[in-house]
């Protein structure tokens, strides 16, 4: 064999990710209010795009003759997978139309006084704490403390937690500081008064114990009961009545007062406020089925201004038409990929509102086993593009807010035939006898385990430990403990 330079010709296939397709990929992920923040970022960086109203009138429509391409809410068809390198559709091939039955809520603020309901509204109920819990108690420190026990004071309030505990060592505190222990212990005392009861505590039995001193509750009983909570934890009631000196009337009456006390008073000032979610989906029944809508009311209109790039292109110099017209070319590629995006989650919800009609018609325990895979095979997509499209997005129905992740789940085997049921009815399942469970009946897992075989369910009694604990419930022994507390 001759060895020497040649010239081969092959052909090949291959896939390449384009800016733009990985691009648009990254943006199937993101939820509304995290797209909201990366076109304000776009809006920001490129002149052409602009923001308008949902309810603006524009007389020029989306063609090449000029004016600005609107994007709207849509469903559709086409295919994510493929690059975006197709024109968008018209207007109104855009629109959606569910038999004339449009929705009215594209946020939550929307469905307020349906039904007459809104009167009953509290909305100062929505409102968060005026301030945090420092600020709160530095306010009482300058009520009561001055001088240095205001210094110390103030030393001591930033050492609590959100949760109103002490976390510091007064010895260590005292010689920082350079004053005596005694100084330390005399300023904690007071600070122990402040609002909310409890604040100041350097663990749970003396927090307790505070609460029990406000409420004038802190005799020798109480008293002796605080020192040993963690018999109470454990349920040893003989043990209590005998150490307290009580009999069993006294003993439910401190347990129940016990159980009024606050274990963490700061709570209900520190920390950041509750963030609501926003749901990314709307799913409704409707005369000619279920009808989907992505939530538009928290994504701006986006429009491509023809008309100013007509203006900067006039006399422009060659170098900056070349740089207006890569601006355009981004602000079209953004105003198609927003609408395949839509598109794209539309398609992906009404698969799984199919799939899951039983769960939207009556409840957790219709839920039927799905993957990933099966919705990808029945829209005709791959199997990453469902994962992303699902990640971080939720959706609004008549049953709640769910996580579109929250419909997928594993199959249980039935002990008869070939059908399954989804491991998530299997867990309302056991979620319900455990609530239904008498005090003097608790049921243990192997238990729970034959009446769902009895059922037709066919699991193990591990896996019956498994969804109980991944639910937050106890072990039988705690939970028979925890009803002899309620009772």
């Amino acid at each position: 064999m001759a060895l020497g330079p040649r010239l081969d010709l092959r052909q090949s296939q291959s896939l390449v990710m384009t800016p733009q397709l990985q691009q648009a990929i990254k943006l199937l992920a993101l939820s509304n209010l995290e797209l909201e923040a990366y076109l304000a970022e776009a809006l920001e960086g490129n002149p052409l795009l602009d923001a308008s109203p949902a309810d603006r009138d524009d007389d020029s429509g989306p063609d090449e003759g000029g004016g600005e391409a609107p994007v709207a809410a849509v469903s559709g068809e086409t295919d994510t997978d493929q690059a975006l390198s197709s024109d968008a559709g018209t207007a109104d091939d855009l629109d959606v139309d569910f038999g004339e039955e449009r929705f009215h809520h594209d946020s939550a603020s929307d469905s307020v006084g349906l039904s007459g309901a809104g009167e009953d509204i509290d909305f100062d109920s929505f409102a968060e704490h005026d301030g945090t819990l420092h600020d709160h108690l530095m306010a009482q420190v300058g009520e009561r403390f001055d001088g240095i026990e205001a210094i110390v004071a103030g030393q001591l309030v930033a050492l609590i937690d959100e949760a109103g505990y002490l976390r510091a060592d007064l010895s260590e505190l005292a010689a920082q500081l350079g004053v005596p222990l005694a100084l330390i212990e005399e300023v904690l005392t007071g600070i122990q008064l402040f609002d909310p009861s409890g604040v100041g505590a350097r663990d749970l039995a003396e927090c307790i114990a505070i609460q029990a001193r406000e409420a004038d509750r802190y005799d020798p009983a109480m008293a002796t009961m605080i020192a040993h909570l963690d018999l109470v934890a454990k349920g040893a009631f003989p043990q209590l009545k005998r150490i307290c000196g009580v009999d069993d009337e006294d003993l439910a009456d401190m347990i129940r007062e016990l159980r009024g006390y606050d274990p963490k008073p700061g709570l209900k000032y520190g920390g950041e406020g509750v963030q609501a979610v926003v749901p990314d989906l709307y799913v409704r029944q409707t005369a000619k089925g279920w009808a989907v809508e992505v939530n538009s009311g928290t994504l701006p209109r986006l429009l491509v201004n023809r008309r100013y790039y007509a203006e900067l292109a006039t006399g422009a110099a060659a170098k900056s038409k070349a740089w207006l017209s890569e601006q355009l070319a981004g602000a079209n590629w953004l105003v198609r990929a927003l609408d395949q995006r839509q598109r794209t989650i539309v398609k992906v919800a009404s698969a799984i509102v199919k799939q899951q009609e039983g769960f939207f018609l009556h409840g957790v325990a219709h839920m039927r086993p799905l993957t990933l895979r099966q919705v990808a095979e029945e829209i005709g997509m791959h199997e990453s593009t469902v994962s992303r499209v699902t990640s971080n997005k939720y959706l609004s129905c008549a049953r709640g807010l769910f996580e579109l992740k929250y419909f997928f789940s594993s199959g249980i085997s039935a002990t008869e035939g070939d059908g399954a049921v989804s491991a998530e009815a299997v867990k309302s399942r056991i979620k319900a006898m455990i609530e239904a469970e008498d005090a003097k009946a608790i049921l243990s897992d192997e238990t729970i385990a034959q009446k769902l075989s009895a059922e037709g369910h066919d699991i193990a009694r591990r896996t019956v430990v498994k969804y109980r604990e991944a639910m937050g419930y106890g072990s039988s022994v705690q939970r028979r403990r925890q009803k002899a507390l309620a009772g």
